[in-house]
Formats: structure tokens, C-alpha cells, sequence
């Protein structure tokens, strides 16, 4: 399909034909395509200045605004921000600082975890079919259980930190159970360890809260960002206390570096991204837009529907129906999208500015898509 062009929850193929987007480029329109005030935003700056230099040298006001408005919305102590291209650039990033905090080498991450494609976030994936061909990787990685209580043993004076998607992407949207990020940070602080949690795809508001974390009660020592925030452009940023963050200014100097993070035609449409999610109110709507895909997509062939907000999953008896279905869907105009690992899943991940309308139209085209296959 050869696009022409895009606009609100719509996307147009090069014969004009229109495509409602349950998609939202795997999470990161969270308002949708060419919102008018991310539009703006990035036509202003570029009025300005685009590229300059990020390395310190010059104040560039919206990398400043966009880090002085996370440090608001984010809890404490997570005061300091550094900006970066891509989600996985953040995490690298957030690996570095956890070992170079600490003091420590060992990271654990989860079975089935995602967290990016670069060698460090690689080493880190709990997956090792999509790992196998790319080794040697970093060392001392240790994997553990998501949800699986007695894998806390593992976490020791060893560890520099326990790096946690809030809720797990590429393994189908999986939610923690039993208070179990509560119980990991309770694991981390008796062993010194520190939290990192991942935020790329359930941050920036598409559970109902700015944060997935915010559900769930703990609070991590880091959060990794990216998809959502940058408002259709790419963008990553990784957040903790300003004490943490200072040891990557030294031993040695500029310890995370990165040409083009915090640019200030992206950091102008996350700032924009950022006031509109909060200012418009959207978050107050996602708990009845996600109860109205439940409701409507009660199905014979759903085994069920896993995740938050709009960040859902429905689960199909098999891998290659779930592919059939969305190859359909999108002939019929409907745009849905896979999981990474869990191939009996299909993703459903529209924009935050969604209307209930649209909501309806495209979950009538998944079930008549879907009756077709009874």
C-alpha cells in the first residue's frame, strides 16, 4: 500500500482510499496523524532553528521546556531527563547509568521481554530466536519470569539493576499480577538494586494515566520513553534523579552522548504532545473507550482481550487466522497490526483522539471479518 497521505485516525492510499488507523504506527500517534497542535508546534520551530548542537554547548528552549514538563508530570524522584533519538538509544542509556551507578555489571530483564534492536536492548530481549544470530552479546544478563514471584531470589548485591516493560509488549500485553512490580521494588531496594521500567509502549497516556506505572503503584528508579511522546516523530528519553543522572558527566566526560537528542523540531512536538494530552483532557476518555472495544468485540473466535487502556490484544485460537483477519481488515479498510512473540494476537492500539464512532465503525468491520471465519 503506497500512502498519500494521513489525518486524524485516517490514513490514504495512493488511489485515495481511506484506512481507519487501530494501529497508530505501533503506538506512537498517540494523537493521532498531523494533529493540528503538533503540527503547529513543529512549523514554529522550524521557523526558528532546527539543528544546532545538543552536546551542552547552547540553551535550546524546547529540550528544556519538554525536560522541565516531564520532571512535572513525572513523580519524584525522577527530576532529570535526557533526551535521545529512540526508545532503544534511552534504554542503552539507561543500562549504562544503572552499571555505571552501581557499580555492578549484572541486569536482569524478563523472559518474552521487549525492549529494542540495538545490541544492548538485544542483549536484554527475552526472546532468543530474534537473538541467536546477533551473539555474542553484552554480558551478565540473567532472565526471570514476568509475573513469577519466587524468580525475586535472583535479584542480589549483584545486581546493578531489574529492567521491567510496566506491561509486557511483544509478549502479548501482559499485565502484572499480585502486586508484582510493587514486590520487585520491595526486591530491588532490600538487594540495592536499582528499577528500570520500561514506558515506550504504555507511556504517554495510552492506559488512561500519563504512565502505565502509575496503575500499579511503584515507582522505578528509571523510566524509558519513546513511541507516543514524540508525537509521530522519533524521539526516546530516559528519566531518574538528577544525583543518578550526574555520573554520566564525568569518569568519563559527556558519558551518554548523541548527535541529534533533544532536536528541537522533535522536542517542540513532544512538548505540543504532551500539553494537548493533558490540557484536552483525553486521558479521562480511555477506560470507556477501551470498555466499548471489550464490549464490541465479544466474539466466538476472541478468547479474550489482554491489556490497558488502549493498549489491547485479542486473542485468537491460532497464529494463521490472526493472519488472515488482518489482511482482511485491512482489504475492508480497517488497519490492525501483529504482537512480536505471541503470533495469536492482534494488536489494537489506536489513537488517544479515537472517536467513539470510529471505535464502532472499525470494531463492526473486525467482527464481520471475523463471522466470515466461523
Amino acid at each position: 500500500m503506497s500512502i498519500s497521505k494521513a489525518e486524524g485516525s485516517y490514513i490514504y492510499d495512493s488511489n485515495g482510499k481511506a484506512y481507519l488507523d487501530f494501529v497508530a504506527g505501533v503506538s506512537a500517534n498517540a494523537l493521532g496523524h498531523r494533529h493540528p497542535a503538533v503540527v503547529s508546534a513543529i512549523k514554529d520551530q522550524l521557523d526558528r532553528y532546527m539543528h544546532v548542537m545538543v552536546y551542552g554547548e547552547y540553551i535550546q528552549e524546547p529540550a528544556v521546556e519538554l525536560s522541565k514538563k516531564l520532571a512535572e508530570i513525572l513523580p519524584d524522584p525522577l527530576e532529570t531527563t535526557y533526551l535521545t533519538n529512540s526508545g532503544t538509544e534511552a534504554m542503552e542509556g539507561a543500562m549504562k547509568l544503572a552499571r555505571r551507578y552501581t557499580g555492578r555489571s549484572e541486569i536482569i530483564a524478563a523472559e518474552l521481554a521487549y525492549h529494542g534492536n540495538t545490541m544492548g536492548a538485544l542483549s536484554i530481549m527475552g526472546y532468543e530466536d530474534r537473538k541467536r544470530a546477533f551473539r555474542p552479546l553484552i554480558p551478565d544478563i540473567r532472565f526471570i519470569r514476568f509475573n513469577e514471584e519466587n524468580d525475586l531470589k535472583h535479584i542480589t548485591s549483584e545486581t546493578a539493576a531489574v529492567v521491567l516493560e510496566t506491561i509486557q509488549g511483544g509478549a502479548g500485553f501482559i499485565l502484572p499480577e499480585n502486586d508484582y512490580l510493587k514486590k520487585v521494588r520491595q526486591a530491588c531496594d532490600k538487594a540495592g538494586a536499582l528499577l528500570i521500567l520500561d514506558e515506550i509502549q504504555p507511556g504517554i497516556g495510552r492506559t488512561g494515566r500519563m504512565f502505565g506505572f502509575e496503575h500499579f503503584d511503584c515507582i522505578p528508579d528509571m523510566v524509558v520513553m519513546g513511541k507516543g511522546l514524540g508525537g509521530g516523530l522519533p524521539i526516546g528519553a530516559f528519566s531518574a534523579s538528577n544525583e543518578m543522572m550526574s555520573c554520566l558527566q564525568s569518569n568519563p566526560e559527556l558519558g551518554h552522548i548523541t548527535t541529534f537528542g533533544g532536536h528541537p523540531v522533535i522536542a517542540s512536538a513532544a512538548l505540543a504532545t504532551l500539553n494537548e494530552i493533558e490540557d484536552s483532557r483525553l486521558m479521562e476518555a480511555i477506560e470507556d473507550k477501551a470498555n466499548l472495544i471489550r464490549e464490541r468485540l465479544k466474539h466466538p473466535l476472541i478468547q479474550e482481550i489482554r491489556g490497558k487502556g488502549l493498549m489491547l490484544a485479542a486473542v485468537l485460537p491460532a497464529s494463521d487466522l490472526v493472519n488472515k483477519v488482518i489482511l482482511e481488515c485491512q482489504d475492508r479498510g480497517l488497519i490492525l497490526f501483529w504482537l512480536l512473540f505471541e503470533s495469536r494476537a492482534i494488536r489494537i492500539t489506536p489513537p488517544l483522539t479515537i472517536t467513539n464512532e470510529e471505535l464502532n465503525k472499525g470494531c463492526d468491520i473486525l467482527i464481520e471479518v471475523l463471522n466470515s471465519h466461523i
